[in-house]
């Protein structure tokens, strides 16, 4: 089927933010409320470049950025407020509430707990781990007894947590945790200790998952693509594979779509964040792959016959590929017309200061999905998510939520 881009959306932004939906590329330190970040920066003495929202939109948390540098910038003021763990607990529990807020029913958050550790101050894996899951359960707790869910039938809400190791990092600067590792393991290879922390954080995921029943359900590898390709990791992933973690990657995020087959073929990966250059075989630097274009259909049409999920952020995508130009261009259209599984996520609500909503209106508002094809969009989000209790329930729940839609659909006219 042919996608063609339209100017003009049949679906409201009410219809969009009632539906149920769900993301499932959610950085926690992304992600923050601005008055929140300058609270919590007050609290623990950080030194922002603003302590008004209109000042860090204007320096910091910007519409556009130049590059992605540029856009990684405010991570630095927002993981050093998250060092502490009633900030991280805060941001968890109002990053659920925001999202409930506007209809999402599930949401899978990520976040690098060694980016935010440090443990001269008591602050370990694992208390990281509960002060996050602490915020996301309080908040799950209220909103499912709510009369939302009790007497107007909405589905629940749940969640769960997906653990980000580093593909890069220095040896001071981007945390406590990681400047002590460099410092204990000062006669490797940076490469060597990139990758020995990445298998500790998978290691202490699994330990805390099945000892302390946290809801961590999957692992992720993040950070620049360039440079470090996901082969490099492939022993971190076969640890998570060999203990049933589910498995997403940053893949095509940044660099051509062999990153995206090193990602399936090497870590054996359930879903896909971002797989952006899928499609752009300009973007292909392995000299072995001599017809890029062929390459490029193939390895699509491997992903959309196994049915393993895209998380498409487009905001993100524009604001960190400026060469894209307009949101027509995104390979989004070519998603669509492949067939493949695409879910539609945020990445940072604050760094691209969007919601899952607003995200949904960009997308039907370029191009053209009927009805069918959204709730298809819509029903990836439960079907291809890591939920954290059985299949079975997995199942029902999936099924409860389309359930919703239809509801929702025919209040709004669609059927």
């Amino acid at each position: 089927m042919a996608v063609s881009t339209s100017p003009h959306s049949k679906y409201s932004l009410d219809f969009l933010k009632e539906m149920p939906k769900a993301d499932l590329h959610l950085h926690l330190d992304g992600s923050l409320r601005p008055d929140s970040l300058i609270e919590m920066a007050k609290r623990n003495k950080i030194e922002l470049p603003s302590y008004t929202v209109d000042g860090l939109y204007d320096l910091v948390f910007k519409e556009s950025y130049k590059n992605l540098g540029e856009y990684l910038n405010g991570f630095q003021y927002t993981c050093a407020v998250l060092r502490d763990l009633e900030s991280l607990q805060q941001a968890a529990y109002e990053l659920a509430v925001d999202n409930q807020n506007e209809g999402v029913n599930y949401i899978e958050v990520r976040f690098a707990p060694q980016l935010l550790m440090d443990p001269a101050r008591g602050i370990t894996f694992d208390t990281v781990m509960h002060a996050v899951n602490d915020g996301l359960k309080k908040a799950q707790d209220e909103y499912n007894r709510s009369d939302a869910v009790k007497r107007e039938g909405k589905p629940p809400f749940h969640y769960g947590i997906i653990n980000c190791a580093m593909r890069m990092f220095g040896n001071k600067g981007f945390s406590p945790y990681y400047t002590h590792m460099f410092q204990l393991l000062s006669d490797h290879k940076p490469i060597d200790v990139i990758k020995t922390a990445a298998m500790e954080l998978v290691r202490a995921s699994v330990r805390v998952r099945d000892e302390q029943d946290l809801p961590i359900v999957g692992l992720d590898i993040a950070g620049q693509e360039i440079g470090y390709p996901a082969h490099k990791f492939k022993d971190v992933y076969e640890y998570a594979h060999q203990n049933f973690l589910l498995k997403t990657v940053h893949a095509g995020e940044a660099y051509g779509a062999e990153s995206i087959f090193e990602a399936l073929t090497q870590c054996y990966a359930d879903r896909l964040g971002h797989g952006y250059s899928l499609f752009s075989p300009d973007m292909i630097e392995d000299e072995s792959i001599s017809d890029k274009a062929d390459y490029s259909r193939k390895l699509a049409s491997f992903i959309a016959d196994r049915r393993i999920a895209v998380e498409v952020c487009l905001t993100s995508n524009m604001q960190t590929n400026p060469a894209i130009g307009e949101l027509k261009n995104h390979n989004f259209g070519h998603m669509l017309e492949n067939r493949l599984a695409t879910i539609i996520c945020t990445d940072n609500r604050l760094v691209s200061r969007t919601t899952v909503s607003d995200e949904y209106k960009l997308a039907l508002d370029t191009f053209d999905v009927p009805l069918k094809r959204l709730k298809d969009i819509v029903a990836y989000g439960f079907k291809k998510n890591f939920f954290p209790g059985n299949y079975i329930e997995k199942r029902a729940y999936a099924k409860q939520t389309l359930e919703y839609f239809d509801q929702v659909a025919h209040k709004y006219g669609f059927i």
